[in-house]
């Protein structure tokens, strides 16, 4: 662990934090607000002010940490505090300076950290505006590092109203010296209202010189509309009474000697000059704060492509309907072939086709409506009022119309279409998360359905939601606990029934409900996070069975099935190539299997690879070939070795004369490509002859073999190629 640099100033340094008072137990600094916004803004779980003293730091207004100090030594506001420019972290455990600094290794407590310096007019470093969370980052915008510094200038300058309040207290004339340098306009009146003391600050924020201010009413920086209201607050103050202004910081509105009005932060203070009170204030212009709140508030609420309320606003207007109790409806909206646009036409247009559905969302709905983007192609619609199943319906109905209405961009006309997931409440839920959670089920079960359509949500989509998860959990288990096997399936040539290969086939071992073939767990597995994972694990242990018996029988060739995840880091051909060199087993003893919905998505991301590794001499199957919407003009254009007739066309083949129709010209189309068929399913000597017949010269089925375990394989073949 590095320790944080002793700044060359610092005894300079640590005077000018002695003048905030900053670092008592009971200190209120008035800056919770900003730190709850520093953390929604940025998604933090921590955000804090901290001080940097001697031996220790202190946080103040911390949101998110329970934790108040730390030993200098280990603090990284400390370090923030050697650098001119915000100190980004975006990974504490890799960087040497934090590594094994306690708060990383001992807590989750820091991965992330971004620190803003809080520096004095001088320039002296006293603190920080720090953001802290337990997970790390790839990257802090220089976007997020401006926005980061505009918060802690809004701190700063609260603070410096702070010290000069301090510094009134120890003694007039240390006051009269820090108001001659202070940016902050200085101000003080008399008994009657007139202005006695007029700085430098003022002169710059008001308008008025020092020799035109003094003597005169304090009237000349109160707007007309506010003048009884702030004589009759003075006065009441001067004769003994009380006035909410004294010992507060309020937000006022001034007028500067043009006639302007602009919002002021007021400090104001009363002390007895003799016989009579006077009146000190210290006021500082809140216009450009004001406009950097502004801009952050809209930050934290707003989606800056298409200019609606985010998922932050949505929850927060939800919330809302929820306290008061009054029903409404919260629909979940998604676009459908939205990848296509970006995959084909680029983010540009993607964007271009976001705020163009956003605009058309906006007309369809009141204007007391919500539509939000809640992030990609995702859009919330909250809809207020009596009866909202009913009136979500025809809203519904109206969207996923307007959606799907041609998109002209530049080049073409961009077509996509809407799946909407609605709930309601009263009666779905009683949080604005869960609600928001209701409709993204309903959402997913219109896509499921066949997409540009609505569905309401019941609760039997949550069962099934928790059951698809915890059932996600025990695929995970079964990936780290070795419980799924490979089984393999012979393959033979049907001109004299010699063994040329086998498919790969997943099952899994459960460890109560026993052999569980693909059926059981496979549409989970697709479609949930680890089928990636299991999909090169599959790779990896194929290929090590198949070079052991490749080994006594160089022809062999063994075919696996991939998964569409397998293809989305983009390095499918290389992890296949690792593999055929770890275990010494050429391409062509390897065929990968893919299905239609592979090959039709027509992305290079699918075809790149397969292409690849079927010029380097791996073969590529189209599985179940014939069932779906796979055209004939796939086998011209497409890396494909072989195809698979589905079972389907097998089993009736006997009886069924359109069967054989199709088993024919498949046949006979492969042989003119240069395309090898197999036929699946095959089960009767029947089927086989009539397949031979046919013109099919390789089949797969019950006829020659159920799927096995590796050891009932092993009996096969002959015995040098057996698995030791």
């Amino acid at each position: 662990m590095r320790l944080p640099p002793l700044l060359w100033n610092e005894e300079e340094r640590l005077a000018a934090l002695a003048e905030y008072d900053a670092l008592g137990p009971d200190v209120d600094l008035g800056l919770d607000e900003i730190t709850r916004l520093a953390s929604r803004v940025f998604g933090t779980a921590s955000a804090a002010v901290s001080f940097v003293a001697d031996d220790r730091q202190v946080f103040q207004a911390a949101v998110g940490t329970d934790i108040s100090t730390t030993p200098r030594e280990i603090s990284f506001c400390a370090h923030a505090l050697a650098d001119e420019a915000e100190l980004v972290v975006l990974d504490a455990s890799t960087d040497a300076r934090f590594a094994d600094n306690p708060l990383v290794t001992d807590t989750p407590f820091i991965r992330f950290y971004a620190g803003a310096p809080l520096r004095t007019r001088e320039g002296y470093g006293i603190g920080t505006l720090c953001l802290i969370d337990p997970r790390p980052r790839s990257r802090f915008t220089d976007a997020d590092r401006a926005n980061l510094s505009a918060l802690a200038a809004i701190v700063m300058n609260r603070l410096e109203v702070r010290r000069l309040e301090i510094a009134r207290t120890i003694g007039q004339s240390r006051f009269h010296n820090i108001a001659a340098t202070t940016p902050d306009a200085i101000v003080v009146a008399d008994h009657h209202g007139r202005i006695s003391f007029w700085n430098a600050g003022a002169e710059a924020m008001f308008g008025f010189t020092a020799e035109e201010a003094e003597g005169q009413d304090i009237d000349i920086i109160v707007p007309p509309k506010a003048r009884g209201l702030h004589d009759g607050g003075l006065m009441r103050a001067a004769h003994g009474g009380t006035t909410k202004l004294i010992g507060r910081k309020v937000e006022l509105v001034a007028l500067h000697k043009d006639g302007r009005e602009f919002p002021i932060e007021l400090s104001l203070s009363m002390w007895s000059e003799g016989p009579h009170a006077a009146f000190g204030s210290i006021m500082r212009d809140l216009t450009e704060r004001r406009a950097a709140e502004d801009r952050l508030f809209h930050m934290a609420h707003f989606d800056p492509l298409t200019e609606l309320p985010n998922r932050a606003a949505l929850l927060d207007r939800t919330s809302a309907l929820v306290a008061r109790d009054e029903p409404f409806a919260l629909l979940m909206l998604d676009l459908d072939q939205f990848k296509d646009v970006n995959d084909t036409l680029g983010h540009s247009s993607g964007d271009a086709v976001l705020k163009t559905i956003a605009a058309r969302l906006l007309d369809c709905v009141r204007p007391f409506d919500t539509v939000a983007r809640l992030g990609g192609d995702e859009f919330a619609i909250l809809l207020p009022g009596a009866d909202p199943r009913a009136h979500a319906t025809t809203i519904a109905d109206r969207l996923t119309q307007a959606v799907s209405a041609p998109i002209a961009l530049e080049r073409q006309d961009v077509h996509v279409s809407a799946s909407v997931g609605v709930t309601t409440y009263p009666g779905d839920g009683t949080d604005a998360e869960d609600l928001l959670s209701a409709a993204d089920l309903a959402m997913y079960q219109a896509k499921s359905e066949g997409r540009h359509c609505q569905r309401f949500y019941t609760p039997a989509l949550r069962s099934a939601a928790l059951h698809r998860r915890a059932f996600e959990g025990e695929l995970r288990d079964a990936l780290d606990q070795g419980q799924f096997r490979l089984f393999y399936q012979p393959q033979v040539r049907l001109a004299d029934g010699a063994l040329l290969g086998a498919e790969a086939l997943l099952r899994w071992q459960h460890p109560e409900r026993g052999l569980l073939t693909p059926d059981a767990f496979l549409p989970a597995l697709e479609s949930g996070r680890l089928a990636h994972d299991v999909g090169h694990w599959v790779l990896e242990t194929a290929c090590r069975q198949a070079a052991r018996w490749h080994a006594g029988a160089p022809g062999f060739v063994l075919g696996i099935n991939l998964f569409s995840a397998q293809f989305r880091d983009g390095t499918l051909a290389e992890r296949v190539r690792a593999e055929l060199d770890r275990h010494g087993l050429p391409p062509s003893a390897l065929e990968l299997e893919v299905t239609e919905n592979i090959i039709l998505r027509e992305d290079e991301t699918m075809l790149a690879p397969l292409r690849v590794l079927r010029d380097q001499g791996v073969g590529v199957a189209l599985d179940d070939f014939g069932t779906g919407y796979a055209s004939l003009s796939v086998l011209k254009h497409y890396p494909i070795s072989r195809i698979k007739i589905d079972r389907s066309f097998v089993r009736d083949l006997v009886d069924d004369k359109a069967d054989a129709a199709v088993v024919t010209a498949l046949a006979f189309l492969g042989s003119m490509l240069g395309i090898e068929v197999i036929a699946e399913g095959v089960e009767t000597e029947a089927q086989r002859d009539l397949l031979a017949q046919c013109g099919c010269t390789v089949a797969q089925g019950y006829l020659y073999g159920r799927p096995m375990p590796v050891e009932a394989f092993d009996a096969l073949l002959p015995s040098p190629t057996r698995a030791a």
